[in-house]
């Protein structure tokens, strides 16, 4: 029987890996780590969020706690209920030409013309969310969202309430989750210059300082919070109140847009502005979590969206001027932006 060969046990020589060579290895292996972490974070799709005024989305009811008679069966625009139809088709058009998985919208009345909407828009089942809200004429603020993309958490309406009294539309606030992280959604639709802009600014300014000291509470427990507002802001992102919302880290997406000829969401006397904005945290601008896309900022601006001719060319193709039945879709365009993760 043989026997098992003997241990070596003298020292062995052990050959040190040059420093060039070592510095490869940690290369590849770094390489190799980034190239897996990015396959797995390319298998997340992007988030799609817009917003987008719907110019008056009501019923054909006579609410008689708010001043919405005009728009009910009776009223003074005569309103029928193939005028609505045409109304929800035109809207439905939008979401279907927006095409985003999450989608706040301002200026509609009731939850079921939003579930009439969203009947109008198979392609999607989106679910809703919406509070009724203070607001004389009874418009309010809403989200649709595709349960798919972005679980929500929670929700609430956050009420304005204006100096010297007046009721607004309530900001609508959904905290949800998109790729494993936590995202802070805001609903807005500002008080408009109705009635003169010198009265509305001081209100604009309330609900500005309002937002902030929710984003600042958020702020306080999560440092780096993933926020984002979505809204007509009534102003354009140079103006004050829009502006102030620096001090909380804020920026709108539409400023680096001003001043390029014929570019804007909404038109007053000619002028085109930025009233409907993407305004975001700096959170989703840094090196991790979530992230907006700067190339997807998009204003949809196809040429049915707006008029082509007569003294109101360029203006955007409104449902109703006035009294007058127009058939467009809203006298706003809607924008998008896509959000990543990094």
């Amino acid at each position: 029987m043989k026997s098992a060969p003997a241990l070596d046990l003298r020292p062995q020589i052990i050959k040190k890996v040059p420093y060039k060579m070592k510095k490869i290895m940690q290369r590849l292996i770094w390489l190799t780590v980034l190239l897996f972490t990015q396959s797995c974070s390319q298998d997340v799709q992007p988030l799609t969020i817009g917003f987008w005024n719907g110019e008056n989305l009501f019923d054909t009811d006579d609410d008689p706690n708010t001043n919405d008679e005009e728009f009910a069966i009776g009223g003074r625009k005569n309103v029928t209920r193939e005028i609505y139809d045409l109304k929800i088709k035109q809207s439905a058009e939008v979401l279907a030409d927006l095409n985003a998985d999450v989608v706040g919208i301002c200026e509609v009345e009731h939850q079921w013309v939003l579930e009439d909407l969203n009947d109008a828009y198979p392609q999607r089942d989106y679910e809703i969310i919406h509070y009724e809200s203070p607001d004389n004429r009874g418009i309010d603020n809403a989200l649709l969202y595709d349960p798919n993309k972005l679980k929500v958490i929670s929700s609430r309406a956050i009420l304005n309430s204006l100096p010297k009294g007046g009721n607004t539309r309530d900001i609508l606030y959904v905290k949800g989750e998109y790729a494993d992280e936590i995202i802070h959604i805001f609903i807005n639709h500002w008080p408009s210059n109705y009635g003169g802009r010198e009265k509305a600014i001081p209100k604009r300014a309330a609900t500005a300082t309002l937002i902030s000291k929710e984003i600042s509470a958020i702020l306080l427990n999560d440092a780096g919070a993933e926020i984002i507002l979505l809204g007509d802001f009534n102003e354009d992102p140079d103006e004050m109140n829009v502006q102030s919302l620096k001090t909380v880290g804020l920026s709108s997406l539409m400023e680096p847009m001003l001043g390029q000829p014929k570019t804007g969401t909404y038109v007053y006397r000619g002028k085109d502005l930025f009233y409907d904005q993407i305004i975001v945290h700096e959170s989703l601008k840094d090196a991790r979590g979530l992230a907006i896309d700067p190339e997807s900022v998009y204003i949809l601006d196809l040429p049915k969206y707006r008029q082509q001719e007569g003294d109101y060319a360029h203006y955007p193709f409104r449902f109703w001027a006035g009294n007058n039945l127009l058939g467009g879709f809203s006298d706003h365009l809607a924008v998008r932006v896509n959000i990543i993760k990094k």
